[in-house]
């Protein structure tokens, strides 16, 4: 065997290895050997046709590929020890030639991390404020959270909630048929189609309507994009929101732990200013951590962004309750071909492969440990409150698969608190205690 290392490029070693033919020959005699025992040739006992009947049987295609998928794989190991290479992966082989056998492995490398300055990282945090706005907002919401329906003689118009019968097809074939559905006639509204809610306005408890709708072009169900639906529905009620006054009763309903409007006011404006300190950390959080990075080099082979686009589709199929195995049917759905949607993502990956590289850096470099302890605490944190299966979840988080995903996160937590604090510009004190918590 030979083996030439063509290059090293963006964290991959490019190898050219080619096989001599008598190692080829000893490969092929020993598909022969495997092949003969599973192979019924007419004529001859199992185990028993020569070489020359299998291959006439089987075809030679069939010997070498045989030959092939164990002696590549062995190759390719070989050469990666013979050039002393420290793979992260599983090398892409293409093979260029069969007589002589001769294949390219291209290897991915360890990726190579040179940290800059980040101790010079200085930002501050944005000011966070809620105005009365806002808190009018929330007030508002739940008015509309408290709000009942009454039943209106007049035509239906925007905002109202209307009970009808609905018969539809989508190319002759059924779409929605549904009686006595609520339906909420928003103005811009797509549901069920673009224009539907606009048709009904004016319409007349008891009224029947006929009439077609178009989907866009780039309409988000594919199954629909482009196609027309016809509808034929009839109104069965009207009814409008009546909203309650806005004073101590509307607080009252609530909860009555809110005796006053002036109460249920000021908790809305704690809980919009304890949202909006969280939203402003985790952006400054991530600012440091944008800055930190923009101080590094860090070069990593192109597999680590195709792994990462691999989880960042699997988390997209989760939340659409599905597993990999309907990667097609979610791709119909949002209307892009695989190659599509990986490149949409690959921006995305690649950011995240660079961040979490740098991290894993700064945190060796900073001594960052998670202790048996600090896993322990964590998980108790995690079983506070009224949880259902008590035991069966913390049996389940104590797993050693659960218990390194849930150290993974604090080792990544206490990072990226120890780079807030360096950029915060806090005093040495400050800075030593978040290294030793």
């Amino acid at each position: 065997m030979k083996v030439t290392n063509e290059k090293t490029e963006n964290r991959q070693a490019f190898l050219t290895v080619a096989i001599e033919p008598a190692e080829m020959e000893k490969s092929l005699e020993e598909a022969y050997q495997r092949l003969v025992k599973r192979a019924n040739i007419p004529g001859f006992r199992k185990g028993k046709a020569p070489r020359d009947v299998i291959e006439r049987y089987l075809g030679r295609d069939s010997l070498l590929e045989d030959a092939l998928n164990k002696l590549v794989p062995e190759a390719c190991e070989q050469a990666i020890k013979e050039q002393a290479i420290e793979a992260i992966a599983h090398p892409q082989v293409e093979i260029t030639q069969t007589e002589p056998l001769i294949f390219k492995a291209t290897v991915p490398l360890t990726p190579q991390i040179e940290l800059g300055d980040y101790h010079q990282v200085r930002l501050e945090p944005e000011p966070v404020s809620v105005d009365e706005a806002k808190v009018d907002q929330v007030l508002e919401q739940l008015r509309h959270q408290q709000a009942v329906w009454e039943p209106v003689e007049r035509p239906l118009d925007f905002s109202d909630l209307v009970i009808l019968d609905v018969e539809s097809q989508v190319e002759d074939k059924p779409f929605i048929n549904q009686k006595g559905v609520q339906y909420q006639v928003r103005r811009d509204s797509s549901a069920p189609a673009p224009g539907f809610a606009e048709q009904l306005l004016g319409m007349k408890k008891g009224e029947a309507k006929e009439f077609s709708l178009g989907f866009p072009s780039d309409y988000p169900r594919a199954e629909l994009a482009g196609k027309e639906a016809h509808f034929k529905v009839k109104i069965g009620e009207i009814k409008q929101e009546k909203l309650p006054e806005l004073n101590d009763k509307l607080a009252r309903e609530v909860d009555p732990k809110f005796k006053t409007l002036a109460s249920l006011r000021k908790q809305a404006s704690a809980d919009l200013q304890r949202n909006a300190e969280r939203k402003a950390r985790l952006d400054f959080e991530d600012r440091v951590i944008e800055a930190v990075t923009d101080t590094a080099q860090v070069e990593f082979p192109p597999i680590l962004v195709e792994l990462e686009i691999d989880q960042l589709i699997a988390q997209q199929l989760r939340s659409w309750q599905m597993d990999w195995e309907a990667l097609g049917e979610y791709l119909t759905r949002i209307n892009k071909t695989e190659e599509e949607l990986r490149e949409e993502l690959r921006p995305l990956a690649t950011k995240r492969v660079r961040r979490s590289l740098a991290l894993g850096k700064i945190a060796i470099a900073e001594k960052i440990k998670v202790t048996d302890a600090e896993i322990d605490a964590e998980i108790k944190n995690m079983l506070k409150g009224d949880i259902k299966d008590h035991d069966r979840l913390e049996k389940q988080l104590n797993t050693p698969q659960s218990r390194e995903s849930i150290g993974q996160v604090l080792f990544t937590r206490k990072t990226i608190r120890r780079l807030v604090a360096i950029a915060e510009s806090k005093a040495d004190s400050k800075v030593k205690e978040a290294k030793n918590d």
